[in-house]
């Protein structure tokens, strides 16, 4: 088997690199923070305007609906760099969405969202989660009922990533409540602004408006935003799920992130002493980072095998959840090891002036507990890795 990468995807990898001195400001402390303050978020639009006018958002789209027919290995290469330097590059709409109305989306459609998406000018919400149906997605009562050419939606969305923030919600409803929970779904992209939908903010546990609950009342949305045909929803969601456990706690995301912090914490621990003698030197600092080397490295190789799955046309499904029960997991031992080894410091937070590594790993601990819930629980995962991947019994 091969491991290297061609002459040029490496070539591609040093253009990147090379993009990014240039364009991320000194200081960069990656899009979670930027986007609390409005010049954060300005700037986070004009990079991703920049990326899109180099078709690289949606690298592996056809050229028609602004991508570059890119390899799926070329994307990776993309991925990876970004989130190694922390930088803007992945949003619902290019990652997660967009993908999914190239697959299912009628050539209108098409038209109509995937070259705004490219260009990074559309931001997209997931109108998923609800109040009682979180892990059992299928359980959703939001209603979407057809009257004439729209359809009236009624009910409310919770842990909506963005939504204040977004122009459309990419949105699951029940359009039949008379068949089972997973056949009477529909998706549709809905206007944030269309009248009857209320946005209220849910601060997060590192103080952060990343979160919304989103209500909707008789909302009417015209019934050409229905995406793949009425009450086929699940199979699309499904799909579009598959995408997000790529790259949300998974995937070479979370791997090329960890590796940085991995680095971060290699740095602390030469350059800071403990009765005399730099951390680095204690026998049990150097086996605990020695196991974070090593699950990084075994995500690395599960999202290397999701993308030569992706160029050989194979579609992941169980294979995308390996990668992302494992990315999550090993991000939140990565974050424990890391409070452990920074000690009673580890829970500071800026503006202290003792708070080590500029407070990186103190977020990274609290964050890491949403990696392990988003795109699905570990325990949904680990239950399709049992059907789906070892065809064991589901009783």
């Amino acid at each position: 088997m091969n491991f290297q990468f061609s002459k040029n995807e490496e070539d591609f990898r040093k253009e990147i690199q090379e993009f990014l001195k240039q364009e991320l400001p000194d200081g960069w402390g990656g899009l979670e923070e930027s986007v609390q303050a409005p010049e954060g978020w300005e700037f986070y639009k004009n990079f991703m305007k920049k990326l899109g006018a180099k078709g690289w958002l949606t690298m592996s789209w056809p050229k028609e609906y602004g991508g570059m027919s890119a390899t799926p290995m070329e994307q990776l290469v993309f991925m990876e760099e970004m989130a190694y330097h922390n930088a803007p590059a992945m949003s619902i709409a290019t990652t997660w969405v967009g993908p999914t109305i190239l697959l299912y989306g009628s050539e209108e459609q098409k038209n109509r969202y995937l070259p705004g998406i490219s260009k990074g000018e559309i931001e997209i919400c997931l109108g998923y989660s609800e109040p009682n149906a979180g892990s059992d997605l299928a359980s959703l009562q939001t209603r979407a009922v057809r009257d004439g050419d729209h359809y009236i939606v009624n009910g409310q969305k919770v842990w909506t990533s963005l939504a204040h923030k977004s122009d459309y919600c990419w949105l699951a409803a029940r359009t039949d409540p008379n068949v089972s929970k997973h056949k009477g779904i529909s998706m549709f992209i809905v206007d944030i602004n269309t009248p009857g939908i209320t946005i209220r903010p849910l601060i997060d546990i590192r103080g952060f408006h990343t979160f919304n609950e989103v209500f909707f009342d008789d909302v009417k949305v015209p019934a050409d935003c229905l995406v793949g045909g009425e009450n086929n929803g699940w199979y699309i969601l499904a799909t579009a799920l598959d995408l997000e456990r790529t790259s949300f706690g998974g995937g070479i995301n979370i791997t090329a992130d960890s590796q940085h912090i991995l680095e971060d914490l290699l740095t602390y621990v030469k350059e800071t002493k403990r009765n005399g003698e730099p951390l680095s030197k204690d026998p049990l600092i150097q086996h605990k980072l020695a196991q974070c080397a090593v699950e990084i490295e075994v995500s690395r190789l599960l999202a290397y095998r999701l993308s030569c799955m992706a160029n050989e046309n194979i579609v992941a499904n169980h294979e995308a959840s390996v990668s992302k029960l494992f990315g999550s997991e090993m991000s939140q031992r990565i974050a424990k090891i890391g409070m452990e080894i920074l000690g009673l410091y580890g829970p500071l937070e800026l503006p202290s002036k003792w708070t080590p590594l500029e407070g990186k790993i103190q977020q990274l601990y609290l964050w890491t507990l949403a990696n392990a819930i988003g795109a699905g629980t570990s325990e949904i995962q680990r239950n399709i890795i049992a059907l789906r991947g070892l065809n064991l019994p589901r009783k």
